[in-house]
């Protein structure tokens, strides 16, 4: 009788514990996307300086080189419909929207001497499907 009750209530045990783990585990997955989410979103609808923006944009590139994300022939990042990110900067000044892939090739720190003091505003965020993460951000220039 011992061994019956034994033989029944180790698998339920078993099947609880793992539940309770996937539990814990989709609970820190999510806490995970929601926080760095909030880093991103913060700027959504607000007005920020090229220095900010420069700065989202050296986030982003180290984010997906730290995520392993992959690149194209012409070396814009792959969306992976995971965890890659892209920044797009609708210019006013030359009515253009450059990436942030092609404002780091051409030198980073040209545009922030040449664009520090504009101001710019996040008008759009897109999240990835599957994981909920910020997929692209989209920011317009405000003033020359």
């Amino acid at each position: 009788m011992k061994k019956l009750i034994l033989l029944i209530f180790i698998p339920i045990l078993i099947m609880l514990i793992s539940a309770i783990g996937l539990a814990m585990n989709l609970k820190t997955t999510t806490e995970a996307v929601h926080k760095g989410n909030k880093e991103y979103e913060y700027y959504l609808g607000k007005e920020i300086y090229g220095t900010d923006v420069t700065s989202l944009m050296n986030k982003a590139i180290n984010e997906n080189e730290k995520n392993g994300v992959e690149k194209d022939e012409k070396g814009y990042y792959i969306d992976n419909n995971k965890d890659s990110i892209k920044i797009e900067l609708k210019m006013i000044t030359v009515e253009k929207t450059y990436t942030m892939e092609e404002i780091n090739n051409h030198d980073m720190n040209q545009f922030l001497k040449n664009f520090n003091l504009i101001k710019f505003k996040c008008t759009s965020i897109e999240y990835h499907r599957k994981t909920g993460k910020v997929s692209k951000m989209i920011f317009e220039q405000l003033e020359y």
